[in-house]
Formats: C-alpha cells, sequence, structure tokens
C-alpha cells in the first residue's frame, strides 16, 4: 500500500464545534457533532453549506436529570428518518439521547445494569438494528485512564429496548463496529493500544476477546471503519495517522502528520504514567488537528472523512480500497433536509 502525502488533503466544512466522529450518508451529506451552544450536530451538504441542528430543549432535560451541562455529543449515529443518537461525554456524567429532525431531545439510555451510565463515548447500530455502546472509563476525571494499566471500560449492547453490559475490563474503549462477517464486533482500546474482538452469539453476549493488533509506539487508536475486504481502517488521536489493520494483524500506516518532538513529549507521559488532557488539547500537525474517527464516503466509496478533536472543518481523501457500506448509508433523511433547509447556514 502506497501512503497518501499531505498534500494530496482536502477540506469541507467550515465553522465547526468539536467535530470529532464524521458520519457518510449516500446523499452527499456528512453529518458531525457540534458544541455550540447547547449541543447537537453540523450538517455538511454536498456543496459546502454547513448548517446546525441544535438541542432545542435540552435544558428541560437536563433538569430531569440533574444535569448542570450542555448536551456534548461525542460519538453520533444516524437513524432513519434523519434522527441521531448522541453519545454525552458529560464532565461526570453520560448517556445517550435522541436528537430529533426538529431540534427536541429525548433520554434514549441513561442507565445501564441499574446505573447512572459514565461519560459515554460512542454510539452506532448494526445491521440487526441493535445498539452497541462505549464507556471510556470510568475514572473520574477521564484523563484519570490516559495510562495503560487502567482497563474499566466497557461495550453495552440494546436491543429490544433492553440494555446491558457485555465487556467489561477494557482499555479505555473507543469506537466499535461489528465486522462485515456479522459474527465480530471490533472495538479500540485506546490507551492499552490494541485493536480488539468479541465473538457475537445468537443472543448479543460476546466471548473469545482476541487482540487483533498490538499497535506500538506513536499509536492512540480512537476511530474505526472497514473497508470491502474487511479489513479494519484506523484512527490516531496525537499523532493523526491513519491505519490499515489487515486480517491477519498485519498494520500498515497510510497518512501521517505528527511532529516528533511533540510525540515524543505525548510518549514519555504515557509511559510514566503523568499523560493528560494537555496531551490531547494541543494540535502539533502540520495541518491535521488531532484526528479521531474516519468513515468512507463518495458515490463509490472510494473516499474517506476524518473527524477530529480539535479542529473546525473535516479533512478527505482519496482511499486505495472502496469501504464497506456503512448502516446508515441509505437511510430515508427526508425529514431532517427538509428541516434543515429551513435553518441559517453558519
Amino acid at each position: 500500500m502506497t501512503a497518501i502525502s499531505i498534500e494530496q488533503l482536502s477540506f469541507v466544512g467550515h465553522g465547526l464545534s468539536r467535530p470529532e466522529c464524521a458520519l457518510a450518508h449516500s446523499s452527499g451529506m456528512i453529518f458531525a457533532p457540534d458544541w455550540t451552544g447547547d449541543g447537537g450536530i453540523s450538517a455538511i451538504f454536498p456543496n459546502g453549506t454547513v448548517k446546525r441542528l441544535l438541542a432545542s430543549n435540552w435544558s428541560a432535560i437536563a433538569k430531569q436529570l440533574s444535569l448542570d451541562e450542555p448536551l456534548r455529543p461525542n460519538g453520533i449515529c444516524l437513524l432513519e428518518g434523519g434522527h441521531f443518537l448522541l453519545a454525552h461525554l458529560g464532565a461526570e456524567r453520560g448517556g445517550i439521547f435522541s436528537l430529533a429532525p426538529d431540534g427536541t431531545v429525548s433520554i434514549f439510555l441513561s442507565e445501564v445494569d441499574g446505573e447512572q451510565l459514565p461519560p459515554s463515548n460512542f454510539v452506532t447500530v448494526d445491521q440487526q438494528g441493535r445498539i452497541w455502546i462505549t464507556v471510556s472509563t470510568r475514572q473520574v476525571p477521564r484523563a484519570a485512564a490516559y495510562r495503560s494499566d487502567v482497563a474499566d471500560g466497557f461495550i453495552v449492547l440494546m436491543e429490544n429496548g433492553v440494555a446491558r453490559i457485555v465487556a467489561d475490563g477494557l482499555g479505555y474503549t473507543n469506537e466499535c463496529l461489528v465486522h462485515p462477517d456479522g459474527e465480530r464486533v471490533f472495538v479500540n482500546e485506546t490507551f492499552a493500544r490494541r485493536l480488539t474482538s468479541f465473538d457475537i452469539a445468537a443472543d448479543g453476549n460476546l466471548s473469545n476477546r482476541t487482540t487483533i493488533a498490538e499497535l506500538g509506539e506513536g499509536v492512540f487508536p480512537d476511530g474505526l471503519a472497514f473497508d470491502e475486504h474487511g479489513d479494519a481502517w484506523l484512527t490516531s488521536i496525537v499523532s493523526n495517522r491513519v491505519l490499515r489493520v489487515a486480517t491477519d494483524g498485519t498494520v500498515e500506516i497510510y497518512l501521517e502528520d505528527a511532529d516528533a518532538n511533540h510525540l515524543e513529549w505525548v510518549e514519555k507521559a504515557w509511559r510514566d504514567h503523568s499523560m493528560g488532557r494537555p496531551h490531547l488539547d494541543k494540535a502539533a500537525g502540520r495541518v491535521l488537528r488531532n484526528v479521531s474517527n474516519l468513515a468512507f464516503c463518495g458515490e463509490n466509496l472510494d473516499q474517506a472523512v476524518l473527524g477530529c478533536l480539535l479542529g473546525e472543518e473535516l479533512t478527505t481523501f482519496p482511499m486505495p480500497v472502496r469501504g464497506q457500506q456503512p448502516v446508515q448509508w441509505t437511510f430515508d433523511i427526508d425529514p431532517l433536509l427538509r428541516a434543515l433547509k429551513k435553518t441559517n447556514s453558519i
């Protein structure tokens, strides 16, 4: 595989607010979380226009849950009809919330196994309509888990309205996706530096925890997507890397935009267990702003779009292989598009 250069990158959108998780749709629309005001999503139209859909009733929801903070969506999931699920990355508490095309927010999941959800990282839907949720850590603040010897992240499965923890003891659980074979779920363990899989039983239970790849120096895996061959594509925060992990566990770097001194500073902090927010809150690449997520996009799914933690736009570039069609690719989003057309551009 031939690596891509920074000069081959393009950018879409403008004025975005922490667009950590990018989602693509067959219409050419791209969606990302938005931390403006009470929070919501940004929608990037094929012509480059950007519009926001922000929570209209968050104060009432927050009061109901005794939350004193805005909605802070990290991972987002697009559903039929243009509704979204938002993983709330609160300071101390989390939850999954539904955002309707008219901006109305409702509680989707606030607790699991009798416990309030901690700050929630990611949410996705699979081909069977099951909802998968990740919580990176139970530590407060979350930065206390930016180390290799903390493993208290977990995966939640919600099916037929019932949610339960199906995997626990993970090293900072990040994005997870059901593999195209339908038989396994893959998950990034960011600060344990590995890509892990579990076998999925008929009842949704997970077993046979397997390390697909141990990831070395400079790699903090965050985003996850699959190509048409079933290979995994990962993004690494800090080092601004895009990597392919083949089915045999081979790891190749396709894109990188890292400053060597910055990377060594972070590496040292990770090794001596002193890593904290300052190590993630500075973008030290030439053009990339702490990339966190990858989605295949384009008419033929032969392009990629990157979410990021610190930028105000998204990055796009050609891929050497077509992506696996994401679940939301052909969902009906007409109600959402009609609502967005009534919204002012930013």
